[in-house]
């Protein structure tokens, strides 16, 4: 791999003519990015790398997001794992990075897994875990406008098989 500052470009699936560009150290946060500029044995400068399942606003954030914490990354790898199980250990600026509609947060989710961005996917998924976090089946149906189509004695048999789990 080359220089860490070599800025590459990135492509979106929704707009060929555009083009993004992301400093080599900020997009190897992306292990699909890394290993897509490995195999293709470039730096990226000189072509964009195509990203058939990320459009370009989700892009923009993923920028956004990487070249935010791409001097963070190193410190993160070295905490204790036990707090990746942990949603209340968000930081402002991620906080405020997450308050986006329910559509783009999972559109972010669905990037980050596919550009193998373990914090962000972790941050995101954090992010949804605590909307539904002491919440009902009931409320968690209306926030994220999910259709019941349990019957009332399907319910039912669900909750006995489940009363173990429940806090009493």
């Amino acid at each position: 791999m080359s220089n860490l500052d070599t800025m590459i470009k990135l492509q979106a699936s929704d707009n060929s003519d555009e083009i993004k560009e992301i400093a080599m150290k900020a997009a190897v946060m992306s292990s699909t990015i890394k290993n897509m500029l490995d195999d293709l044995g470039t730096d990226g400068s000189s072509v964009a790398i195509p990203l058939h399942n990320v459009n370009l606003r989700i892009l923009e954030k993923i920028i956004e997001y990487c070249n935010y914490h791409v001097d963070k990354a190193d410190v993160k790898s070295t905490e204790d794992k036990a707090s990746d199980k942990k949603t209340d250990d968000i930081l402002p600026w991620d906080t405020e990075f997450c308050n986006v509609s329910q559509e783009m947060l999972f559109e972010l989710i669905l990037a980050a897994n596919y550009l193998d961005i373990k914090p962000l996917l972790d941050l995101t998924c954090k992010t949804v875990a605590n909307m539904i976090k002491g919440k009902t089946p009931e409320e968690i149906r209306k926030t994220f406008n999910i259709k019941n189509d349990f019957t009332p004695e399907e319910e039912e048999k669900v909750r006995k098989e489940n009363e173990w789990c429940e806090e009493r």
